[in-house]
């Protein structure tokens, strides 16, 4: 393979890793499955034969096109395996890798643009739709693509893709309700009641409605079904903190909004996401606990300065 492209800059072709891996993450939920995906898209790439790659008038549109279909496929085989998951799955909490250089980077956290569409109860809310929901909406809605690229990836007809992207629209509409003000202030208080093991103060900060689900996939404790209700999340923060001595804990940005880091001994062992209701009050906790998940948050689990 010579990796002649006549009609594609290579420095163009590589350029684009950045975009698709941001659009596979939002897509699959992955950091992990979103970097395979863009990896099989390069791959076939560089083995189509030279003359047909110089045929290709887009390799953006085309290696789009190819992560897509890949990220489709995954989908479709995700759920029976998520099924087999011990305990609740969640989507990979990322951090927000503060006073990091922007650039080239090994770590394909480093590459993703943080914003609304990554955050933890918006990639819940996709979690629900059908696969070819997910891939319309995100492909439409977040990144803007046309809808007659859409078609080619889902191979349905553009008419069919903006129905698709519709359905996923008021999922989005249902599932998200508009974000409350405040959450940073609100983390922090949570951390404090937490930390003074304060059920009290954590029962006034939780809606009483809210839902925490918990992750451990099997390889570390967790809750295996969502703990409902203010007041039982509230006994269930304070067992935690009676169990676990020497428990830090600190305010970190996850997927880009105010969350916590719980460390022992230099080594984080979970991570919490926040979701607020409209009066302000916590209405979810999303809590990922499975250490396969964790690895990248080793340097945010530096001492805060707080």
């Amino acid at each position: 393979m010579s990796g002649r492209t006549a009609g594609a800059d290579p420095g163009e072709v590589t350029g684009e890793r950045r975009q698709l891996l941001n659009g596979a993450y939002r897509l699959l939920g992955s950091l992990a499955e979103a970097e395979d995906a863009v990896q099989e898209a390069y791959a076939r790439w560089y083995a189509l034969p030279d003359p047909r790659r110089d045929e290709i008038a887009s390799p953006g549109a085309w290696l789009t096109t190819v992560t897509g279909r890949v990220c489709l496929d995954v989908l479709g085989s995700a759920r029976a395996r998520r099924e087999r998951y011990v305990g609740a799955w969640l989507p990979d909490a990322l951090p927000g890798h503060p006073g990091r250089p922007a650039g080239p980077s090994c770590d394909p956290a480093d590459q993703l643009v943080l914003d609304e569409s990554v955050t933890m109860a918006f990639l819940v809310v996709l979690e629900a739709m059908t696969p070819a929901e997910r891939v319309a909406f995100v492909l439409h809605d977040v990144f803007r693509y046309p809808v007659a690229e859409i078609a080619g990836v889902l191979d349905r007809t553009p008419a069919a893709c903006k129905q698709l992207a519709a359905s996923a629209r008021r999922r989005v509409r249902d599932g998200s309700p508009a974000p409350a003000g405040g959450q940073a202030e609100t983390v922090q208080r949570v951390k404090k009641a937490w930390e003074a093991k304060d059920i009290a103060a954590l029962v006034d900060l939780l809606d009483p409605a809210a839902v925490m689900t918990a992750e451990g996939g099997g390889l570390a404790g967790a809750a295996l079904r969502p703990v409902a209700g203010g007041a039982h999340i509230a006994r269930y923060m304070a067992g935690i903190a009676d169990r676990a001595p020497g428990l830090e804990l600190l305010e970190r940005p996850v997927n880009g909004t105010p969350g916590l880091v719980a460390r022992r001994a230099g080594t984080v062992l979970t991570v919490a996401a926040f979701d607020l209701a409209a009066d302000g009050r916590v209405a979810r906790i999303w809590v990922v606990r499975n250490p396969e998940k964790l690895r990248g948050w080793a340097e945010d689990g530096a001492p805060s300065a707080r």
